[in-house]
């Protein structure tokens, strides 16, 4: 099926006849636009999909007998994308392939183009995700579920600490885009209160004016790192982390203390950015430099 009939009005590709069954490889940036670009041009070709392939970011060796292509991310090829994907496989699936897109799965780009045919040239429309026997499906679905669970887990555990400017601010280092997913969580919430979340990983900001729209802000890594240097937090905040602190040691039953549950129920890369354990690791060092001395 052609690009144009799927999208709607785009690139007007001649048909190519007699076209040899060559592996294609479209290789797009790490974005849902690059992604979402990718497909559009992958539809364009109009040489079907089985020897066709998304690949996201650059592969340290190239396949033999394989063509390889680049796609700039477009927005207008995004945008009727995802127009065509809210309208003939529903807000459920578009949700699923954005979160899919938004993993860290290498293979993610050429599981979502594939998902996408299958829902929309396979038919099977708003029931596309139960189609499991797919690999490219099932691929899907896995990876949407792995960026909803690191969504889900940061909601829960995510700590905000207040600046002297009054902002709020919170750091996290997720494994998954999951930016996107959490920021309407704390707008919601947190209407009245200006804050930003912080993913380091990707030197990614979502910034949200008190009783504005939020918005994500990319491409600052050198003024993140300077940002590290120049926090402070406000007398209020400092208070408050040693409350909190206390109230952490003071609830907990030493002898009860099992270190591996603790780890299944809040895994480590989640408790380096958790105030109250960086400032009980705090605390009990200045306890050893106590002891020593």
């Amino acid at each position: 099926m052609g690009c144009a009939a799927v999208f709607g009005e785009g690139l007007s590709v001649t048909s190519v006849e007699n076209i040899y069954m060559e592996e294609k490889y479209i290789i797009c940036e790490d974005s849902l636009e690059g992604i979402f670009t990718a497909v559009y041009d992958a539809y364009a070709l109009r040489e079907g999909h089985e020897h066709l392939h998304v690949q996201v970011g650059e592969e340290g060796n190239y396949r033999l007998f394989a063509t390889y292509l680049h796609s700039k991310a477009d927005s207008v090829k995004t945008d009727k994308v995802i127009r065509t994907l809210k309208e003939r496989l529903g807000e459920h699936v578009f949700g699923s392939i954005c979160r899919a897109a938004a993993s860290d799965g290498v293979d993610k780009g050429d599981a979502v183009y594939h998902t996408i045919v299958d829902g929309i040239t396979g038919g099977h429309g708003g029931r596309t995700m139960e189609n499991l026997r797919n690999p490219y499906v099932n691929r899907a679905f896995e990876l949407a579920r792995r960026t909803a669970n690191e969504a889900h887990y940061e909601l829960e555990f995510i700590r905000f600490q207040e600046l002297k400017q009054g902002i709020l601010y919170a750091k996290i280092g997720p494994k998954n885009q999951v930016m996107p997913f959490i920021m309407p969580h704390f707008a919601d919430r947190l209407a009245p209160e200006d804050f930003m979340i912080h993913d380091e990983h990707r030197g990614l900001f979502g910034v949200h004016p008190a009783h504005g729209e939020w918005y994500l802000v990319s491409g600052v890594n050198q003024e993140a790192e300077r940002l590290q240097d120049v926090i402070q937090y406000s007398d209020k905040e400092e208070q408050y982390q040693e409350l909190f602190t206390l109230f952490h040691e003071t609830i907990a039953i030493r002898e009860r203390n099992n270190r591996r549950l603790q780890r299944q129920m809040l895994p480590l890369r989640f408790q380096d950015y958790m105030v109250e354990f960086l400032r009980n690791d705090e605390s009990a060092a200045a306890r050893n430099r106590q002891i020593r001395h």
